[in-house]
């Protein structure tokens, strides 16, 4: 970041590194010893760790809510120009997450070019843009109450359509490639509206943002099982998914959120589906409990984790010409501080894919082939219990990052810095 505008003052984290650098070498050095004798190289999975790229979601670094209540925090960003600094504040310390994936409204500016400016200034790039029609914006001429691509109303779906072309637009001169559709429309009573009328609409609907779409961008359908609709989505499933995909054309890829899908669903085969088939877009990482909870990736289920990244490992070997999907976090930070969510989201992740990287492909082929049960399954095993750790401190340290990300932010007072400086956010009903 020697030319970029920097939150954080390096010399800060250089002292940081120096006083954790020769414990780091020395856990290093022995991991490399173990791994070699695995015959795994540990200078090689440091410089795949160190090429990760996750995006931050822009609203990932307010602190978010439920349908209850929202408790603002002292300090937290009130518009886009302080959420693209927090978010270059986890970039700076971590080092893998130079993207933003920004949402609209809510980020919508002036004038798009100077916000890519600024992001650039510090560092960042815009990611896939993100439409919003599951809430009425302010001044907003008709409601989404009961759907907006998939709306009966063929004005209300217009509306809906044109606020997806305008994200493009925006997006365009944001630098994105990408545009995430993710619709609330469904219904919460048997009857309420026809199911398969639903579909044609959001297909009619979504075909004409898909004709919008320039000739180097993606268009990423993102599924979820319920809510704000609790009897019926309209895209609900991986399997409505990768239909309207398909329908759409070669540019339309599924976003599989790891929140978005039934209690025990089998996600990593979902991954392993999608991309047999060419229709894997991307990834919204997190973790859940119940439901769509949007906890900290990792903190709830790290084996599933690691299991996605297993697969996405085995794609991208398969056939790395046509391995190319989005990586973001999409969280809400309730009750901590989003800058340490994130930064402990993003070593979560990276965790899982080095230790994905670890996996004994050979050996677990031929216990495949075998029908070897326990040998192939005690291969994913021993990949899951290695400590990756030392290797994700190296390679932040290399790249000007911290080596104790969490650590070093708490050393720098940022946040109470910016309680200072920032205007109080307000209390909220719900989730937005």
């Amino acid at each position: 970041m020697d030319a970029h505008r920097r939150p954080l003052d390096p010399a800060f984290i250089e002292q940081h590194n120096r006083q954790r650098l020769s414990a780091l070498q020395d856990e290093y050095d022995s991991l490399g010893r173990a791994l070699g004798r695995r015959g795994i190289a540990i200078d090689a999975l440091r410089l795949k760790a160190a090429a990760l790229r996750l995006a931050l979601p822009s609203w990932g670094v307010g602190v978010g809510g439920t349908r209850f209540a929202r408790f603002p925090m002292a300090g937290e960003p009130a518009g886009v120009q302080e959420k693209l600094e927090d978010c270059a504040v986890v970039q700076q310390l971590c080092r893998i997450t130079p993207g933003v994936s920004p949402h609209l409204p809510w980020d919508k500016v002036g004038d798009p070019r100077s916000l890519r400016e600024q992001a650039a200034s510090l560092g960042l790039h815009f990611d896939a843009v993100n439409s919003n029609t599951f809430q009425d914006a302010p001044g907003q001429t008709l409601s989404y109450r009961h759907g907006s691509l998939a709306h009966t109303d063929p004005a209300v779906r217009r509306q809906a359509i044109e606020h997806n072309i305008e994200c493009i637009r925006v997006g365009q001169a944001l630098g994105s490639k990408a545009i995430t559709v993710w619709i609330g429309d469904g219904s919460n009573f048997p009857g309420q509206q026809s199911l398969a009328a639903a579909l044609d609409r959001y297909l009619e609907s979504t075909a004409q943002i898909y004709a919008a779409l320039p000739g180097d961008w993606r268009m990423l359908l993102e599924h979820k099982l319920y809510e704000p609709a609790f009897y019926s989505t309209v895209i609900a499933d991986w399997g409505s998914s990768i239909l309207a995909a398909q329908h759409l054309g070669p540019k339309a890829r599924c976003l599989v959120d790891l929140g978005h899908h039934a209690p025990s669903v089998n996600i990593e085969q979902i991954v392993a589906r999608l991309h047999r088939f060419g229709k894997l877009g991307g990834f919204h990482f997190n973790d859940s409990k119940y439901g769509d909870d949007d906890l900290d990736s990792g903190s709830i289920n790290p084996h599933q984790l690691f299991l996605v990244f297993n697969e996405l490992v085995e794609a991208e070997q398969r056939s790395p010409a046509d391995f190319d999907p989005a990586y973001m976090i999409d969280q809400s930070h309730n009750i901590t501080d989003p800058v340490e969510s994130l930064l402990s989201s993003a070593e979560a992740i990276a965790g899982a894919y080095v230790r994905a990287l670890l996996v004994d492909r050979a050996a677990l082929a031929e216990y495949q082939r075998g029908n070897d049960v326990m040998l192939a399954f005690q291969t994913l095993r021993l990949a899951y219990n290695t400590d990756v750790a030392p290797i994700l401190a190296m390679a932040r340290c290399e790249a000007g990052g911290a080596i104790g990300p969490i650590a070093a932010y708490r050393e720098t007072g940022w946040r109470a810095r910016k309680a200072r400086e920032r205007r109080p956010t307000a209390a909220g009903a719900g989730i937005v």
